[in-house]
């Protein structure tokens, strides 16, 4: 068991070997219950969150469509790709 300290703004640091343990990564989130005089921490993936970024692209214009065929949609996913960067050639002294 490993104790951890309370910081001034309320944050506490996951110990690397339960974080890694976990497959935790900066970002995730976790759910905070109490039971008694226990917290548990649970690893959440938040619907709500992925429903925000998507609501986010819509209101930015990154979205396609509408689209009557499977082969509309491919060719305007194959037309969305960015062109490689040409790779330069080194000089030579």
């Amino acid at each position: 068991m490993a104790a951890v300290k309370v910081g001034a703004s309320r944050q506490v640091a996951i110990p690397k070997r339960i974080h890694d343990e976990m497959g935790l990564s900066p970002g995730d989130y976790l759910e905070v219950e109490r039971r008694g005089n226990q917290l548990i921490l649970t690893p959440k993936s938040l619907i709500e969150k992925r429903l925000a970024e998507a609501l986010n692209d819509v209101k930015e214009g990154r979205v396609g469509g509408p689209y009557t065929t499977v082969d509309e949609l491919i060719s305007s996913l194959h037309g969305a790709r960015r062109p490689r960067k040409a790779k330069t050639a080194k000089r030579s002294a």
